[in-house]
């Protein structure tokens, strides 16, 4: 079909011819729609906003886990987020090693699994840090033993606990291992060509570099895609911060105990006569009156002048004053 241009590219066309000047075609043909390359077989399930909250959720795990680990390997444990991309399952599983520790998790109350893929180097290091020795056998590649695989799971467990709190901003998650899979060919628990975020982690354990890879299927978080965003998480922390963490800090401060103690007085005595003390014996404190009030300590802390009473046939104490009011006053108060 013939092309009609229009009075304004006829303008154009016959300035040109009389300038010598060349038209370039893209300002001819200014209002062209843009095609874009779309791939059936990778779409972008994710956007991009959705992959920066997966970093920054990973960001704070990275940083849990690192002090976590450092612990209890006795070493120092670096963990950074690399990179955080988008492709299918199939590709995932071609891209980690046979054999590795593949971590099948349950994220209760989201339907389905995640992944956690740790490097053989990383597992062996760890393996070897625990039991004692200097981390210096971690090119194996081998599956692991039952006891091996014992101690890992004891350290996973543990390293789930960094995965709840890190969500904590999007969602309250309970994270499960459900088993550890040596063979990538047989963790096939979702289709090979469902879309999966692959957050990369470079670990180092002392000398010694590996990685650890956390994959997400879609599928997975479907349910909770619209709070995958920077404001969500901002929104949720305030609100958290305003109701139910203030109610979960209040329960817990009902079965806080502290130690409660009345103190009048002090005195330096050797441990000789301490041990002739017997029953009825006086002990004079310097500098004590009748009337003085007695010191109410929280632990440690000087914190309430108090006066000994009666309640019934109890003794007690009834609170006359804040120590650190008094202070207040004596600081504040006019010097001549």
């Amino acid at each position: 079909m013939t092309e009609v241009l229009s009075q304004n590219e006829i303008d154009q066309l016959f300035t040109a011819m009389t300038t010598g000047e060349v038209v370039q075609e893209s300002s001819i043909r200014s209002d062209q729609k843009k095609i874009k390359i779309y791939d059936f077989k990778h779409p972008d399930k994710f956007s991009k906003e959705q992959m920066r909250t997966l970093s920054f959720i990973h960001e704070s795990f990275a940083r849990l886990t690192s002090s976590s680990l450092s612990v209890a390997v006795n070493s120092l444990v670096n963990l950074n987020v690399a990179s955080v991309d988008q492709l299918s399952y199939e590709e995932f599983l071609r891209s980690i090693p046979n054999p590795t520790t593949l971590c099948i998790i349950n994220m209760d109350p989201l339907q389905g699994s995640i992944f956690l893929e740790i490097d053989p180097s990383v597992t062996f290091t760890i393996i070897d840090k625990l039991f004692g020795g200097k981390g210096e056998n971690a090119k194996q590649s081998r599956e692991l033993t039952d006891i091996e695989k014992a101690v890992m799971e004891g350290k996973i467990i543990r390293i789930l606990g960094n995965v709840r709190e890190a969500w904590s901003s999007v969602i309250d998650v309970r994270p499960r291992l459900v088993h550890i899979e040596t063979n990538p060919q047989f963790a096939q628990v979702i289709p090979s060509n469902e879309m999966v975020a692959l957050i990369t982690l470079e670990t180092r354990i002392g000398d010694m570099e590996g990685m650890m890879n956390f994959c997400i299927p879609y599928i997975t978080i479907e349910s909770i895609h619209s709070k995958l965003s920077t404001q969500y998480m901002h929104s949720s922390v305030r609100s958290g911060a305003s109701t139910e963490n203030l109610l979960i800090m209040g329960k817990n401060l009902d079965e806080v105990m502290v130690t409660l103690s009345a103190e009048i007085g002090s005195l330096n005595i050797t441990v000789r006569d301490v041990l002739s003390l017997q029953a009825g014996d006086v002990i004079r404190l310097p500098g004590v009156t009748p009337s003085d009030s007695l010191i109410l300590k929280i632990g440690n802390q000087k914190k309430y002048y108090c006066r000994p009473g009666m309640v019934g046939k109890r003794v007690a104490v009834q609170i006359t004053g804040k120590i650190e009011d008094k202070n207040k006053k004596e600081k504040d108060a006019p010097r001549c």
